[in-house]
């Protein structure tokens, strides 16, 4: 296949233009899994210290009822880990094909705008699960009756 020429400086600079969209939803991903991180981490923080409490004391039978509500939490902000990931990578993905496209002067509107809408919707995902996630973490420190 031989070397097609390089695209001119219109070209190169439409796609910029193009790719601007998802090069916010990119920060915006990279903002939004350290915020789901640090929330794993107290979690799993909590979780350990739960554990940590010597089976002998008393209060451990009724803090320990609050593992599995952790646990959950911890799937779910898991998950959403992954699906924002995903989010990126498809995001990414968008942006190599932009540039390849233009490269070889090809057609990519709808290969682009459809991998824009899938990360969209795995970003979506993500952002759902942080919902459930803290409508569980909220019902933790409502008062017991």
């Amino acid at each position: 296949m031989p070397f097609p020429d390089t695209p001119s400086v219109e070209q190169l600079s439409q796609v910029i233009v193009q790719v601007t969209a998802p090069s916010f939803l990119l920060g915006a991903v990279a903002g939004f899994v350290s915020l789901l991180i640090s929330r794993m981490n107290r979690v799993i923080d909590r979780i350990q210290a739960l554990d940590a409490i010597p089976d002998g004391e008393g209060g451990k039978a009724k803090l320990g009822n609050d593992i599995p509500r952790l646990k959950r939490r911890a799937v779910l902000l898991n998950q959403a880990i992954m699906f924002a990931g995903t989010s990126a990578i498809l995001t990414c993905l968008l942006v190599i094909v932009a540039f390849i496209s233009a490269y070889y002067r090809l057609r990519h509107e709808y290969g682009v705008a459809l991998l824009f809408v899938v990360a969209l919707g795995f970003f979506t995902a993500a952002l759902a699960n942080l919902v459930r996630e803290t409508r569980i973490s909220v019902h933790e420190y409502e008062p017991r009756r």
